[in-house]
């Protein structure tokens, strides 16, 4: 009986993604896409452990996701996919495995069905990846741009994980080789064939945040929109600046608030609150607590959105309207999509700022305060 043990690499940044999450940790259908593919391979008869690879810093984030489930304890990964699995391997050598999967975490809807064909690969060969033939017509060029050839397509192949190895073949070919774009072309320098098995059209990697609006179309569990709404009012008095959607504007006046009344971040705190249905922002933070005199407002923002995470929601829009006379709104208005998207964990461009004026009409009109109205746009599993 063959003695398999599954790697699943999971240390990337995932730039390509956005936002200040790793795009293996935000939700998919309720459940981190980490977590996902950890359970697929737990679940798999033929895998005797998983070994999660966890990028430096990322281990409260691990735990927060996947901390439950009975992995191997979590190795931190290199500077490249390479020294991640070679980091791997060495947890693994001492547990003498004769088989070994390596699978990316960003691949959450792994089959079973999937496993069992690279599995019974290996009881014939040393290497066995899965593959799908390239149906598209390529191109050569760069996007954007212009095309520079026609590439035939014929044998041809785009391959996924889990890729799966004889372990001593693995564990030389990392040790003979610094980097490949995948473990497989490693192997190949030492002269073993690699052999394709049928991949899985379902097996998708999530690169772009599209992929997971695919993936959950693909796992049948279309996400509820839910919309909040939050409205803020503070005083103005005589002071140095204010602090508005994270950015703090000099002038002759402030904003008078238990915390740094920053009625921007406020108002999207409570539209996120709003879609969860559990009160306000003064329900979470009362100004009757001490501890939250001259807070930053951005706590009450990132607490938001942890709370919308832990309840399987991922936040697709964030719009902003700020009611003022003053200071100008304008020249900080990009500075305030960028410190509400890093908070949010969303791109600028699904940050919405705006700002207005009441004509001189009412208590905004003449000056004696800002007011502040947002609303929250959430998918949630159905």
């Amino acid at each position: 009986m063959h003695t398999t043990y599954a790697i699943v690499v999971g240390a990337g940044s995932g730039s390509r993604f956005g936002g200040d999450e790793p795009k293996q940790y935000r939700r998919l259908g309720g459940r981190a896409v980490f977590r996902r593919a950890l359970e697929a391979l737990l679940a798999h008869h033929g895998v005797r452990g998983v070994l999660p690879v966890i990028g430096a810093g990322d281990i409260a984030r691990f735990e927060a996701a996947c901390g439950d489930l009975p992995t191997l304890a979590p190795v931190t990964g290199g500077a490249s996919r390479s020294a991640s699995v070679r980091r791997a391997l060495d947890v693994l050598r001492p547990r003498a495995p004769d088989r070994v999967l390596v699978h990316d975490a960003a691949r959450p809807l792994l089959s079973a069905a999937l496993v069992d064909r690279v599995l019974e690969g290996l009881e014939r060969h040393a290497a066995v990846i899965p593959g799908l033939a390239v149906r598209d017509t390529l191109k050569r060029g760069r996007l954007p741009g212009v095309i520079e050839g026609t590439v035939d397509r014929a044998g041809l192949v785009a391959v996924q994980t889990p890729q799966g190895f004889a372990f001593d073949v693995l564990d030389r070919a990392h040790a003979h080789a610094d980097e490949a774009t995948d473990d497989a072309g490693l192997v190949e320098r030492l002269g073993v064939e690699v052999h394709l098995v049928a991949g899985d059209a379902r097996n998708l990697k999530i690169t772009e945040p599209e992929d997971l609006a695919l993936a959950e179309a693909l796992m049948g569990t279309t996400p509820l929109p839910r919309v909040g709404t939050g409205f803020d009012v503070h005083r103005l008095e005589a002071g140095d600046g204010v602090i508005l959607g994270g950015v703090h504007i000099p002038c002759p006046f402030r904003l008078i608030g238990h915390s740094d009344a920053d009625v921007g971040l406020h108002a999207l705190t409570d539209a996120l609150l709003g879609t969860l249905a559990i009160g306000d922002i003064g329900t979470l933070f009362p100004p009757s607590e001490e501890r939250w005199r001259g807070a930053d407002s951005a706590l009450f923002l990132e607490e938001a959105c942890r709370r919308v995470a832990l309840a399987g929601g991922r936040i697709t829009h964030l719009d902003l309207t700020l009611l003022c006379e003053r200071p100008k709104i304008g020249p900080h208005r990009e500075a305030m999509q960028a410190r509400i998207a890093a908070l949010s964990g969303l791109t600028p461009a699904q940050c919405s700022v705006k700002a207005t004026t009441t004509e001189r009409l009412g208590f905004t009109g003449r000056g004696e305060g800002i007011a502040a109205q947002a609303a929250a746009t959430v998918l949630y599993p159905a």
